[in-house]
């Protein structure tokens, strides 16, 4: 049996994470900052910042849940990540992170991504900024069994679980319909796919609806 620890795990995407893992029998820690919004019985009430090695000593592996949008806390998204990073260097732990899209790349040179195109909403541009510095970063982390799981462009919270997903690399994947859209739902069946797995260590891959 898998034991799992998922960092934010009262987020939409923590809690859809909390609820597949637990339906494939996985042992499931949530971390969160107040009361228990998660179908987990384990929980520790914890800031991230104030996570420390010994919390996460033990685990399979840990999700990144973490998310932020508002403009002076952007700078989170590389914080706590380095700060999840040093928790866990040296050790068979692996760390999963719920990332996002705008980094993705759209040329087969790797030159230009998602946030790079001339349609890419200027309002999301700082977010996708923040993300995609907090993933260079993590690159950086020869010391961690890290994955970087995007997801598709249109990221759509309370979508549908259709139960099935394509799994992409580092560019840009558009399904049979050339969409790139996948619910919280069936990218929470991606993420555990992978903790299940385990194929994609210092990685980043990506999904979409099929």
């Amino acid at each position: 049996m898998k034991k799992i620890a998922v960092v934010a795990a009262n987020g939409k995407a923590g809690q859809l994470i909390v609820k597949e893992a637990i339906s494939r029998g996985m042992d499931v820690t949530a971390f969160v900052r107040g009361e228990n919004r998660t179908a987990a019985e384990k929980v520790v009430v914890k800031d991230i910042m104030d996570i420390e090695a010994t919390d996460l000593a033990g685990f399979d592996a840990v999700i990144d849940a973490f998310g932020t949008w508002t403009p002076e806390t952007l700078d989170q998204h590389s914080a706590t990540l380095a700060h999840l990073c040093d928790c866990l260097a040296g050790t068979e732990t692996r760390l999963l992170v719920v990332g996002g899209a705008g980094s993705l790349y759209v040329s087969p040179e790797h030159t230009m991504t998602v946030s790079d195109t001339p349609d890419f909403p200027e309002a999301f541009k700082p977010l996708a900024a923040a993300m995609a510095k907090a993933l260079g970063e993590l690159r950086g982390r020869g010391d961690v069994k890290w994955t970087y799981i995007s997801p598709a462009g249109d990221f759509q919270a309370d979508g549908e679980r259709t139960g099935s997903y394509i799994l992409g690399g580092e560019e840009l994947t558009l399904n049979a319909a050339g969409e790139s859209v996948i619910s919280y739902a069936d990218y929470a069946i991606a993420m555990v796919d992978e903790i299940e797995s385990g194929d994609h260590v210092q990685q980043r891959i990506s999904t979409v609806r099929k």
